[in-house]
C-alpha cells in the first residue's frame, strides 16, 4: 500500500520540476558557502589529507580510548555514500544524459563540498554525549541552534525512512541481482545471508558499525580503484579524447540545441547528489560521532569524503564505461552497463568482480545507512524499544528488498533526498555563520602553531552546546 502510494507520487512527473528547484538551491548555496569560507574545500585540501591519516593512526593505536575516531566516522559516512550509486547510478547518468553528465557530477562535488564542510562542522558543534560516545546531525542542530525541534523531527522521520528502510532495500536488491547474474545464486538465499550479516552488525551498536566500516571501506575502494587504473592504463592513449568527449557533451552546441545539455546536467547533478550526499544532511550524522579536539577537524575530513566518492570512485566507473564504448550500446543501463563495460576490458572475471564490488559497496551502505536512522530514532525518542523495532524493520527491509522488484526506486530516492536536502539546506544557511566562525578560530590557532582546540567560548554567544565545555577540553 505504501509503495503503491509512493509510486503514484513519483510517476506524476512532479519530481522533474522538483529536481530543477533542488539543483538551483544546491548550486547557489554551494557557491555561497564556497565564497564565505574562502574556498575551504581547496584551500585546506592538504590539511584534510593530514587529518584523515592522523585519524587512521589513532583508530589502530593500542592506546585508543575506544571512542569513534575521526577516521572511523569518515568510514561510516563513506560506507553510506559509496554504494550502488557509484556503480549503477553513474551508469544510469551516462546512459540517459551522455558523457556530459560526468562533467556536471564533478562540478557538483567541487561546489557542494563546501556545504559538506558546513553541515559536518555544525554536527560536531551541537553533538550530544551518549553511552556509546557521541551522536548528532541535522536534527540536533535544528533543535539546539534554531530552537525548532519540530523541524528536527520531520527531518529525522525522512532520513530514517529514506536511508534506514528504502535505500537499504535498494542496496539489497542490487546485491542479489548482481549475484544471481554473476554466480546463479538464488536471490532468496543471498537475501537471507545479507539479513543475518546485517543483523549481526547493527545489533552491535555504533562501535561495531564503525569497526565494520573501517575494515570494508578501504579494501573495497582501493580494489576498485586499482582495477579502474588498470583499464585506464590499458587505454591511456584514449584518455585525452575521453576528457574532450565529456566536456564537449556538457557544453557542445549540438547538445544545447537538442536539449542534451539539460539532460546531462540534470542526470549529473541528480546522480552526484545521490552519491556524495553533500548538503543532504546524511553525512553529518556520522561526522558527529567522531572524538576530535575541534569541530572543524571533522568538517575537513567529511569534505574529503565528498571528493573520495565523486572525484575518485564515480570517476573510476565513468572512465571504465566511456573507455569501453559500452555506453553506446542500446538496452544497457545501470549495473548491467558497468558489468558489460568492465568485462569487455578485463575478460569474463570482470562480471564477477563487479558483483563482489557491489556486495561490499552495497553492504557497507546498509551498515552506514542503518546508523543514520539509529541516531535520528534516538533524537525522536530515547526509549530502547523504538530502536529495537527499527533494527527489526531494517533487517526485514533488507530481506524484502532482496527478492522484490523495485521499479520506482531511483525516483523515490530523488523524492526523499530532495525533501531531506531542502530542510537541511534551510538550516545550514541560517546557521552558516557559526561554521564560518569555527573555521576562523581553527585557522587562527593553526597560524599560531597550535593543534587547534575548541571550547564553548571559542565562538562568542554560542548557546545550547553540550560537549565543548572548558572542563571536558582540559580533561582531554
Amino acid at each position: 500500500m505504501i509503495l503503491g502510494f509512493l509510486e503514484n507520487i513519483v510517476s506524476t512527473g512532479n519530481t522533474f520540476l522538483w529536481s530543477y528547484v533542488l539543483i538551483v538551491l544546491l548550486i547557489a548555496i554551494g557557491i555561497y558557502f564556497t565564497i564565505r569560507t574562502n574556498f575551504v574545500q581547496f584551500r585546506f585540501l592538504g590539511e584534510m589529507i593530514r587529518l584523515l591519516g592522523e585519524g587512521a593512526k589513532k583508530s589502530t593505536s593500542k592506546d585508543s580510548d575506544g571512542n569513534v575516531s575521526s577516521f572511523q566516522a569518515f568510514c561510516i559516512s563513506t560506507a553510506s555514500r559509496v554504494g550502488t550509486g557509484n556503480l549503477a547510478g553513474v551508469a544510469i547518468a551516462i546512459a540517459i544524459g551522455g558523457p556530459g553528465a560526468v562533467f556536471w557530477m564533478w562540478m557538483l562535488a567541487l561546489v557542494s563540498a563546501s556545504s559538506g564542510f558546513v553541515e559536518s562542522t555544525l554536527a560536531q558543534i551541537y553533538k550530544v554525549k551518549d553511552k556509546d560516545g557521541y551522536r548528532g546531525g541535522p536534527a540536533y542542530y535544528m533543535e539546539k541552534a534554531l530552537g525548532m525541534r519540530g523541524m528536527g523531527i520531520v527531518f529525522s522521520i525522512l532520513i530514517t525512512i529514506c536511508f534506514g528502510l528504502v535505500f537499504n532495500s535498494v542496496q539489497a536488491n542490487t546485491i542479489t541481482l548482481a549475484f544471481e547474474h554473476a554466480f546463479g545464486i538464488d536471490r532468496l538465499v543471498t537475501g537471507l545471508i545479507l539479513a543475518i550479516l546485517a543483523a549481526f552488525v547493527i545489533f552491535g551498536g555504533v562501535k561495531r558499525v564503525a569497526k565494520t566500516s573501517e575494515i570494508i571501506v578501504p579494501v573495497m575502494a582501493v580494489a576498485y580503484l586499482l582495477v579502474a587504473l588498470f583499464v585506464i592504463g590499458k587505454n591511456i592513449s584514449q584518455v585525452p579524447a575521453i576528457f574532450s568527449l565529456i566536456i564537449h557533451s556538457a557544453f557542445g552546441l549540438k547538445e544545447a540545441v537538442g536539449g542534451g545539455m539539460g539532460i546531462a546536467l540534470m542526470q549529473g547533478i541528480k546522480r552526484g547528489l545521490f552519491s556524495n550526499e553533500a548538503g543532504m544532511g546524511s553525512a553529518p550524522n556520522a561526522a558527529a560521532t567522531a572524538d576530535v579536539s575541534h569541530p572543524v577537524k571533522q568538517g575537513f575530513v567529511q569534505t574529503l569524503g565528498v571528493f573520495t566518492d565523486t572525484i575518485l570512485i564515480c570517476s573510476a566507473t565513468a572512465f571504465i564505461i566511456l573507455l569501453s564504448g559500452a555506453w553506446t550500446a542500446k538496452g544497457l543501463t545501470g549495473i548491467q552497463l558497468t558489468q558489460a563495460a568492465l568485462s569487455s576490458q578485463v575478460g569474463g572475471w570482470g562480471n564477477n568482480f563487479i558483483a563482489l564490488c557491489i556486495m561490499l559497496f552495497a553492504f557497507s551502505s546498509i551498515v552506514g545507512n542503518y546508523y543514520y536512522g539509529e541516531s535520528n530514532i534516538e533524537f525522536i525518542n530515547t526509549n530502547k524499544k523504538w530502536l529495537f523495532f527499527y533494527r527489526i524493520a531494517v533487517v526485514a527491509m533488507v530481506l524484502m528488498g532482496s527478492i522484490a522488484k523495485v521499479q520506482v526506486v531511483w525516483n523515490m530516492a530523488d523524492l526523499f533526498m530532495g525533501s531531506m536536502a531542502l530542510i537541511n539546506l534551510i538550516a545550514i544557511v541560517l546557521l552558516g555563520k557559526i561554521a564560518f566562525a569555527a573555521l576562523k578560530d581553527y585557522a587562527r590557532q593553526k597560524k599560531e602553531g597550535k593543534d587547534p582546540v575548541f571550547t564553548v567560548n571559542s565562538i562568542e554567544g554560542l548557546k545550547n552546546v553540550e560537549c565543548w565545555g572548558e572542563k571536558l577540553i582540559e580533561k582531554e
